[in-house]
């Protein structure tokens, strides 16, 4: 039996341990483990590579998951140990990560954001993403200008329409309109008040998470609660700095997720930016305080 020792912990995490009783493997690869209950909640188990997540436990070997696991290996939980085919995963001292980002801080600089992600778009010559999903005939251009525009005029009802036509299209554990979702919901928690921004976010995830994979409806509902990944908040930090290497640098790092997976959640978050800039050049954006 091997002995690993977790470092770092989601809140959503936590839950799952304290509160599963059928757990089952739900995918297998080389450094992530994710596990399902009863209750279609996920649990994903990454090395120090892959880092935290909303509903990320992070361990300290950089165990290749996919030598020692595969999908009917058995699973017990007692107490602060997790016990996965070979390996006990003890969790009593790992670090409790948070993944809300301090939105409240993004939204006070909302419109100094939106200038660096426009400047970049500018300064390139040419979009800052580049996804598969802009020219896919399955998720066509005015189905997203339609959602953009939706979530940055805080319209719920049209936001939620696009939504149901969006969700589980692609391929994929995570398709890719579940994707440009998430990063669309990313940007809302920025560019509206919390209020606001809870509203349109836990609709969107309410009405798309019945429509997708177990996996891509963990996303979205805690995209939904105004949760995200530790490459998100890195850069939401170097956004707040205002430093533009940083923030090129992050954004690389996110575009390498997936196969298109942080290419597509990109061109939602930078989509809707671009659609509130559109709308405040021509003088019709909603100003929030």
């Amino acid at each position: 039996m091997l002995s690993i020792k977790s470092i770092s912990i989601a809140p959503a995490a936590q839950d799952w341990l304290a509160n599963s009783s059928q757990p089952r493997i739900l995918h297998v690869f080389d450094r992530v483990c994710n596990l399902i209950n009863e209750r279609v909640e996920v649990l994903s188990i990454v090395n120090q590579r892959i880092g935290n997540g909303p509903f990320n436990l992070v361990i300290n070997d950089d165990i290749l998951f996919s030598e020692h696991l595969n999908a009917h290996s058995a699973i017990f939980i007692h107490k602060n140990q997790l016990f996965l085919g070979d390996m006990a995963i003890t969790t009593r001292d790992a670090n409790r990560w948070s993944p809300r980002p301090d939105w409240e801080a993004l939204h006070t600089n909302k419109d100094n954001i939106l200038t660096q992600l426009m400047f970049l778009q500018t300064k390139n010559h040419q979009p800052l993403i580049s996804s598969p999903l802009l020219s896919n005939s399955l998720l066509p251009n005015p189905l997203l200008t339609t959602l953009c525009h939706a979530i940055t005029t805080a319209e719920l009802s049209s936001a939620l329409g696009a939504t149901r036509r969006l969700a589980g299209l692609g391929q994929g554990l995570t398709p890719a309109g579940d994707d440009f979702l998430m990063g669309a919901m990313l940007a809302a928690w920025i560019i509206h008040p919390l209020e606001i921004a809870s509203a349109l976010a836990e609709g969107i995830a309410n009405t798309a998470a019945p429509l997708t994979t177990s996996l891509s409806a963990a996303w979205l509902r805690s995209a939904g609660r105004g949760e995200a990944g530790i490459l998100w908040h890195k850069l939401f930090a170097a956004l707040i700095n205002a430093d533009a290497i940083a923030v090129q640098g992050c954004i690389d790092r996110i575009l390498e997720v997936g196969h298109t997976s942080g290419a597509d959640a990109l061109a939602g978050f930078i989509g809707l930016f671009k659609s509130r800039f559109a709308l405040s050049s021509s003088k019709k954006v909603i100003s929030y305080s």
